[in-house]
């Protein structure tokens, strides 16, 4: 298509006017708008049959006008969105070399320089923000939310966003499924210096796997509806968004899978660090991370993010039972987290891996209780005698004692060993 037909168009948002838009009718235009050279800018580019105007984009820019001063552009262009996808995916590079155009505009008008510059693109806008770095040097940084899958999964690196695109190129990958019987509509393939991959990046919390409800769906996306058919898609930006209001969360570990990261691999993180996906990913950088799949989990509801932790129990008592063991860290918020199920041996050691919705900070004290099963009917007590939690990001841990043994379904509380 052409780029008459397309029509990339340029809204403006900044401390100035943060609720509403500044349209760039043309190059010229931006002399008499808000955009400050002093300022860093972000430019936000939508995906497949969407328009900036659709809400998510402004919403990002808003949220980081909270915690940053930025020139924060959101990227519109429908008119090559709203058509075939084989053909949208070609138009992303009439959008990209327009975006090129226009930083190049900058730089020669403003002096500004592309270290300046953040482009942060989801699905085929993030092959967008891929095809703009690869015309305009020394972009500092690209984030690709989940970017599109299908024609660019395995294709060379010139035809997709690719980590030399810019300086720091992350990525969020929230549906990885094959396109295939799955209807996934992001990638697998890593295409930064950080890939995350949240959830495992196939199915996230709270998004049905239903494949005839994400079909029936279809007419939903088409609506602005984004909640229904592509959920998984669309939490990539969710998530981002989420996380500039949260620069402590979302800490993300190196593992060579999912399932080895649900058995601990990458926890705590290594001495040098996690990366934090989303906003803040680029504090961390490259990093000797780069390159490795990292993981993380998140909640299936607003707020999204959650701190991993390790709990440990070593049990004492007058008897082995078959139930539940459950541990209770008080400031967060009393949750109730399962340590283990099943049978439970006298003077057992046991471990599990908590994702909490809320950062416990220091931890002053807890409480255990277990939970027999009916088939289980010999009375007896039990207890801990020491629970240790330690926390991924830093390694910190603590370490409670206990002195009693306490019947099914009593809790007993525990303290700081060092304050017995």
């Amino acid at each position: 298509m052409s780029p008459e037909a397309i029509n990339t168009r340029y809204f403006l948002v900044t401390r100035e006017n943060p609720d509403y838009f500044q349209e760039i009718i043309s190059h010229s235009s931006v002399s008499t708008s808000n955009f400050k050279p002093n300022r860093k800018t972000r430019f936000i580019i939508h995906g497949f049959v969407n328009t900036a105007e659709r809400g998510w984009q402004m919403e990002m820019c808003q949220v980081m006008l909270e915690v940053e001063d930025v020139n924060c552009f959101c990227i519109d262009w429908r008119g090559g969105s709203f058509t075939l996808y084989t053909q949208a995916a070609n138009n992303i590079r009439v959008v990209g070399a327009e975006l090129a155009s226009f930083i190049g505009y900058l730089s020669k008008n403003y002096d500004y320089s592309p270290s300046m510059i953040h482009i942060i693109g989801h699905s085929l806008g993030a092959h967008v923000a891929g095809e703009a770095g690869k015309r305009v040097p020394g972009i500092a940084r690209i984030s690709g939310l989940d970017p599109a899958g299908p024609l660019f999964q395995n294709t060379p690196p010139e035809v997709r966003l690719d980590p030399t695109d810019a300086d720091f190129v992350d990525a969020i990958h929230t549906d990885t499924s094959p396109l295939i019987p799955k209807i996934g509509l992001g990638m697998a393939q890593s295409v930064g210096h950080l890939d995350f991959f949240p959830n495992g990046g196939q199915t996230m919390p709270g998004c049905g796997s239903n494949i005839i409800t994400r079909l029936l769906d279809i007419e939903e996306l088409w609506g602005g509806a984004d909640n229904y058919l592509a959920c998984n898609h669309l939490r990539s930006y969710k998530y981002y968004t989420e996380s500039i209001r949260t620069p402590d969360a979302f800490v993300a570990f190196p593992s060579d899978t999912y399932e080895a990261f649900m058995k601990g691999t990458g926890f705590p993180c290594p001495s040098t660090g996690c990366p934090l996906m989303g906003y803040y990913a680029g504090f961390y950088g490259r990093g000797t991370l780069s390159g490795l799949p990292l993981y993380l989990n998140t909640g299936d509801v607003s707020p999204y993010a959650r701190w991993r932790y390790k709990v440990t129990v070593k049990t004492s008592g007058i008897l082995s039972f078959m139930g539940d063991m459950k541990v209770t860290l008080h400031r967060l918020k009393r949750n109730s987290k399962e340590i283990a199920s099943g049978f439970t041996k006298l003077g057992g050691t046991y471990s599990a891996f908590i994702d909490s919705k809320n950062y416990a900070g220091s931890l002053t004290n807890l409480s255990y209780n277990w939970i027999k099963s009916l088939i289980d009917l010999i009375p007896g007590t039990v207890g801990a005698d020491t629970v240790t939690v330690q926390y991924g990001r830093d390694g910190q841990t603590y370490q409670f004692c206990g002195k009693e043994q306490v019947r099914d379904n009593v809790l007993q509380n525990l303290t700081p060993c060092d304050s017995l």
